[in-house]
């Protein structure tokens, strides 16, 4: 079972769009609590409010109403300067399109947040092979993107995100991309990430059948609302 230990508390939390004279409400006085540990789905439709709700607790936007608390801290009251430490260190994004650098090989990716998080050389290549180890990516360390498939690069994805050891990952649709066989590598490997290693996860998807096999917890919203919740017998 996961900790009652809350990594995750919304508390009336709003996300107000103004396009001329109408506002939309993209998120509307949602209160939520995701335990540490817990695998939790974000599930609704396109326009829900799913993936604002997401951006929000990944501090990419900030509220326009009410509190996000991450691990007892609320985001509300970090300056810039602490919501950019908050998002290299304490949350892990992955995403449907994959965001790597072309340029650059699996491991230079990878490194990439340590550079900006001023981690040491020699810290950094600890790191690198850990969390590429963890995806089982070691023998492609020297390729660049193009040179993997689809797979592979959302693994290096993954990989990138894992690699400051953030204590909760948030996936925003991370098997969109991909096709079903490939996602399901790709989602045994988040459920190994939340069991074996303990961290919070959280994915936003519309795939209910993804869902309902791999959460803990399926939280459905709509119009930027939380219409209910469900716990799915997770399968093997």
């Amino acid at each position: 079972m996961p900790s009652v230990q809350p990594a995750i508390e919304t508390h009336a939390v709003t996300r107000h769009y103004r396009m001329g004279r109408s506002v939309i409400p993209a998120v509307d006085g949602v209160d939520l609590t995701v335990g540490a540990g817990e695998f939790a789905a974000l599930l609704g439709q396109s326009g829900s409010g799913k993936s604002t709700l997401m951006n929000l607790i990944a501090g990419l936007d900030r509220p326009t109403g009410g509190s996000i608390v991450i691990l007892g801290t609320d985001l509300a009251k970090m300056s810039s300067e602490e919501l950019a430490r908050y998002r290299r260190f304490t949350v892990g994004m992955v995403f449907q399109s994959f965001n790597l650098i072309s340029t650059m090989t699996v491991a230079e990716n990878v490194e990439l947040p340590m550079r900006f998080a001023e981690v040491s050389s020699a810290e950094r290549k600890t790191r690198v092979q850990e969390a590429v180890g963890k995806v089982g990516l070691l023998p492609r360390l020297g390729h660049r993107p193009s040179e993997l498939s689809g797979g592979e690069q959302q693994r290096t994805a993954i990989a990138r995100a894992l690699v400051n050891r953030p204590q909760i990952l948030l996936a925003d649709e991370p098997t969109g991309n991909l096709d079903s066989r490939t996602g399901t590598e790709i989602m045994d490997l988040l459920r190994e990430l939340n069991a074996k290693f303990g961290m919070t996860v959280v994915m936003v998807t519309h795939e209910r059948p993804l869902a309902e096999r791999y959460a803990q917890r399926m939280i459905f919203l709509g119009d930027g609302k939380v219409l209910s919740e469900s716990r799915p017998e997770v399968t093997a």
